[in-house]
């Protein structure tokens, strides 16, 4: 036989089930039922899931491990309005939990929450939707997802909405918006600001709150505060605040008003509806803190326009806020330091706050312990000071530049800006400054300069600059090593930076070991840099390169190859040659510590024992009219070659110095002490000129004819004399044959120790020569007409050429 074969299907049964009640006791059960397909046992599930998730937390965190959150944000776009209504209003108790909103973020639920605030849903699920977006505006991520979800539109529209908690939570989802630029911009486009007016109407106290909330977020556009001006909000607030029955929100009204406050147009306003009266009621308030703070914030933001100032100065504003620094919280005289900084800068109310008594008040709020109030302290006492010599002769008097001194090692560069600022104020003070140097300042500068908060440099720099007038005080800083950080300024991009920086090492460099250090930190290449650069150059940095080349002459003749007339060689000075554009000119000490090489030699002007002009001059005044007898005695030819041989002599036997005593060149001393006794004696400047140049001739190998020029061994003995010192570095008292370079700066130096005033420049391939600018004698020229020649060192020793002529250019170049 064979077997039955089973029907391929069965025809499924028609009838239903018969109704099976369902009891449970465990919320697993609930969330399993969310899954059904029958809609009123979703509906009934919902019920479930929400009076358990009410009761508290926990149970809002056990749901969620249990998996309610999926079939919840399936339900609420349900086509039955009940389950989506029941869903909403159990995902939105949910909402309310920490893990809840951080799992709901996950999932990118809230494309769908917003599609739900559509005007025809229904009312509890607005109230539910707008729960759940309240409780996720929280978070950054999610704010950004609402706006880009186009949530501000429906939630504008749900202010208007007839419930409260609609309104309530709309509200709050704004203010968590609004927190942010484009939601702030965004709900001034859409109109948001009429109803959140409206709203300050409401009957719930938490509504009005939220609203003045929000409106103190969107109030800080300017747009939006011509939008509250023009919907009559600056009323709206004021009746609030004559108010007292809404004394609660006070506070927030006036905060709002602040805001308002920094247009002109709304100080206007308020000055003519008499509620300028109104603020200074609240300014006096007893035992109200917040309120007189909030209010005392009003009159600053007043201040910032001139117009308003003058309102507030005719209202005598300032008696009232110097009375505020004398009370007891912190808070009520950190907003009247605000304040008074904010109204200082209105010359009257400044002269009334000095003749009040403003100054020693605020200095007394250095020494307390609230950091914020010692940074608006400060920055008031900079503003009152600025401009005004009683002020800062007030701070001085109260002893208030000591504390300032001291502030300048805080950690808030706020306060270290306003202090520096301060003190910068008083210093035009003789009586001040010398009591501010006295006490340290110059050395609690060096730190300020290393910050990198913009105000901190600008206020230092300047502040430097202003104290380094004194010779003192360039030596204090300069010891305490504050060149190098400012020479680092000058890299600044800051333009006020920059340039306080350049004021600053204008200054300094009027101090020559100053200037001689600023060179070795690369101020001269940074500036160079400055000056080729259209938008960074200012008239202070090309007064500060002229300063540094003035101060260091070595630098100046290797950088611009020129020493002018007024440019006196009165200390050490050394030629390393023509300066490398972007390359650092190497300090003396440096030149010396280097091997020896193959390069020029480093030509040294030991003038250590140089006399100044001012004392040859007064030699030369001080000739005995015994001159015709003195020339008499002049050396003859004989006993000049004795004291050249006897030079020579010394020179051989002791006159190669080594590197460590190259201030001992006495050979130079002795050329010295020749052209004073030999030339201070002659009258007339050409022929001293003649007689000079002849001495600075025979003391390099003599004349050199130029077709000869070739085989003067110039090069050889220079190379000897180095090997002999081991150094680079050639003291020019024991060149014996030297060529143009050697000659002129020879000239040069002893030509500025008899106060014959002549310049020396610099050529190509070793030329330089001198310039002096003499009388004509000429009888086509008028005595009194003066000329520029150039002194002959090496062909014909002694003769003038004048400039431009064919002598002169072929004496130049080869």
């Amino acid at each position: 036989m064979g077997r039955k074969s089973r029907k391929d299907s069965e025809t499924p049964c028609k009838e239903t089930f018969e109704p099976l009640p369902v009891e449970s006791k465990t919320p697993a059960t609930a969330v399993l039922l969310l899954n059904s397909p029958e809609e009123d046992i979703l509906v009934k599930a919902c019920e479930a899931i929400l009076t358990f998730a009410e009761k508290g937390d926990e149970n809002k965190a056990s749901l969620l491990a249990l998996g309610a959150l999926e079939p919840l944000c399936r339900l609420i776009v349900h086509n039955n309005k009940l389950i989506r209504r029941n869903a909403f209003m159990a995902l939105g108790i949910m909402a309310t939990n920490g893990d809840v909103k951080s799992a709901l973020k996950k999932r990118n639920a809230i494309r769908s929450i917003v599609e739900k605030l559509s005007p025809d849903e229904d009312t509890v699920v607005h109230e539910f939707a707008t729960l759940c977006l309240a409780s996720l505006s929280v978070d950054f991520v999610c704010k950004v997802q609402i706006f880009d979800n186009d949530g501000l539109p429906p939630l504008i529209q749900l202010l208007s909405s007839p419930d409260p908690d609609v309104k309530k939570n709309s509200l709050e989802t704004i203010f968590n918006l609004v927190q942010d630029y484009q939601s702030r911009q965004a709900v001034q486009e859409l109109g948001g600001i009429p109803p959140l007016l409206e709203l300050l109407k409401s009957d719930f106290p938490v509504i009005q709150n939220l609203s003045l909330k929000t409106l103190q977020s969107v109030t800080t556009e300017k747009i939006a505060r011509t939008t509250f001006r023009e919907e009559q909000g600056f009323e709206k607030l004021m009746d609030i605040l004559n108010n007292m029955d809404f004394s609660d929100l006070h506070a927030d009204a006036l905060e709002v008003l602040a805001n308002c406050l920094s247009d002109s147009d709304t100080v206007r306003l308020i000055h003519q509806s008499g509620g300028l009266m109104r603020l200074i009621e609240f300014v006096l308030t007893p035992n109200v803190p917040h309120i007189q703070c909030t209010t005392v914030k009003c009159l600053a933001r007043m201040a910032m326009n001139t117009e308003s100032c003058t309102v507030l100065h005719e209202q005598e504003v300032e008696k009232v806020l110097v009375e505020l620094l004398t009370v007891a919280d912190v808070s009520v005289k950190t907003s009247v330091c605000q304040a008074v900084a904010a109204m200082g800068v209105y010359p009257p109310s400044k002269g009334s706050f000095s003749e009040l008594g403003a100054v020693p008040a605020v200095i007394k709020l250095l020494s307390g312990d609230s950091l914020a109030l010692r940074e608006v302290a400060t920055q008031a006492l900079s503003v009152l000071t600025h401009g005004n010599e009683p002020c800062a002769l007030a701070v001085y008097e109260s002893e208030g530049h000591e504390i300032l001194i001291q502030q300048l090692c805080e950690s808030c560069p706020r306060t270290v800006a306003s202090s520096a600022a301060t003190l910068c104020n008083m210093v035009g003070q003789e009586i001040i400054r010398s009591s501010i140097l006295s006490l340290g300042i110059i050395e609690a500068l060096v730190e300020p300069l290393k910050s990198t908060h913009t105000q901190v440099l600008v206020s230092a720099t300047l502040c430097v600059a202003m104290l380094a007038c004194e010779k003192e005080a360039r030596e204090k800083f300069r010891t305490a090593g504050g060149l190098q950080p400012l020479v680092t300024l000058l890299h600044s991009n800051d333009k006020e930076v920059l340039h306080n920086a350049c004021f600053a090492v204008n200054v300094c460099a009027s101090h020559s070991p100053s200037a001689v250090d600023m060179c070795q930190y690369g101020a001269l290449e940074i500036l160079q840099e400055i000056s080729q650069s259209v938008n960074r150059r200012n008239n202070f940095s090309e007064l500060a390169m002229t300063s540094l080349l003035n101060s260091n002459l070595s630098a100046k003749y290797s950088m611009t190859g020129h020493l002018s007339p007024t440019d006196i060689i009165t200390s050490i000075f050394y030629d390393p040659g023509k300066a490398r554009l972007g390359k650092r000119i190497l300090t003396l000490e440096e030149l010396i510590q280097q091997p020896l090489n193959q390069h020029r030699a480093i030509i040294l002007v030991s003038a250590t024992t140089i006399e100044t002009r001012g004392a040859a001059e007064e030699r030369r005044g001080s000739r005995s009219e015994a001159d015709t007898s003195n020339k008499k005695d002049r050396k003859t030819p004989r006993k000049k070659k004795e004291e050249d041989k006897q030079r020579d002599e010394s020179q051989s036997e002791s006159q190669i110095v080594r590197p460590q005593n190259m201030n001992e060149d006495v050979s130079l001393q002795m050329f010295i002490k020749e052209a004073r006794e030999s030339i201070l004696l002659i009258d007339n400047e050409q022929e001293q000129c003649a007689t000079l140049a002849r001495l600075v001739s025979e003391a390099m190998g003599g004349a050199v004819p130029v077709e000869k020029l070739y085989e003067f061994s110039w090069t050889l003995h220079l190379s000897q004399l180095k090997f002999q010192l081991k150094s680079n570095v050639v003291p020019i008292g024991l060149i014996r044959k030297g060529i143009y370079c050697h000659r002129a700066l020879l000239f040069k130096c002893l030509a500025d120790c008899i106060a014959l005033p002549c310049s020396l420049v610099r050529g190509e391939y070793n030329r330089a020569w001198n310039e002096v600018l003499l009388f004509s004698h000429d009888n086509s020229r008028s005595p009194s007409q003066p000329r520029r020649f150039i002194v002959d060192l090496m062909h014909q020793p002694g003769n003038l050429l004048a400039v431009n002529t064919p002598a002169a250019l072929q004496y130049q170049s080869i």
